[in-house]
């Protein structure tokens, strides 16, 4: 499939909101020395909030996150790895935190597959990195493949999160692709995503924005 110039898409989301409006909501992008730069238990942190936010409000999440912090030694990989079924169990006996085992749980799988990825890649940030976002699709498989709770959209957000470029295909994204006929329905299987990560792809080369910046801007073409 041909993608359609990005030129109209954007002056669409500059009517609706103005230029100065536009940039202003446009998400931070790292570069790969500060995605490599950026401590590992800063990441299993940030994943760890992903999971807890899914299907809460964000806030309620982020005013208890200094106790999550303490509980799971300020995130360190090798300490949360090293927590004992008792001591997992025993969190939910803490007022302070959103008391979900499984969820706790989870947190200590992650960090063991974080250090199994930091320990072939040098670090796991050095692992994001390195993956092209040519081929950033993969990357959330990958992801949802190695950790838990990384499924749908939480692999995309978690990227989005940690600064890792990333188009996320929200609502008003799905909606957006297919008001200027670049797909004709929800992108739900492999082959689907594959062809949104060519018109992507040939968006950031037109206009050599960052996959972050062309969603929110695809986003808000189309929305107040």
């Amino acid at each position: 499939m041909t993608a359609p110039s990005f030129a109209p898409i954007l002056a669409a989301a500059e009517a609706r909101h103005g230029a100065r409006g536009l940039a202003a909501r446009l998400p931070p992008v790292k570069g790969r020395e500060e995605l490599k730069a950026y401590p590992d238990d800063r990441y299993l942190s940030q994943m760890a909030l992903r999971i807890f936010r899914a299907g809460l409000k964000h806030s309620l999440v982020d005013k208890k996150w200094p106790a999550f912090e303490e509980v799971f030694s300020g995130f360190e990989p090798r300490a949360v790895r090293a927590m004992r079924d008792e001591e997992i169990e025993g969190l939910l006996g803490d007022r302070r935190l959103i008391r979900h085992l499984g969820k706790l749980r989870a947190v200590r799988d992650n960090a063991a597959a974080m250090l199994r990825i930091a320990a072939e890649h040098g670090s796991f940030g050095a692992f994001l990195a390195e993956w092209p976002q040519t081929s950033i699709v993969a990357l959330w498989e990958r992801l949802a493949e190695c950790f838990k709770g990384m499924g749908g959209n939480s692999a995309p957000s978690f990227l989005r999160m940690v600064g890792k470029d990333t188009f996320i295909l929200t609502a008003s994204v799905v909606a957006a692709l297919r008001h200027w006929e670049a797909t004709e329905a929800p992108p739900k299987s492999r082959s689907e995503r594959a062809i949104v990560q060519s018109l992507f792809n040939a968006w950031k080369e037109e206009t050599g924005r960052p996959l972050a910046h062309l969603s929110m801007i695809l986003a808000l073409s189309v929305e107040e």
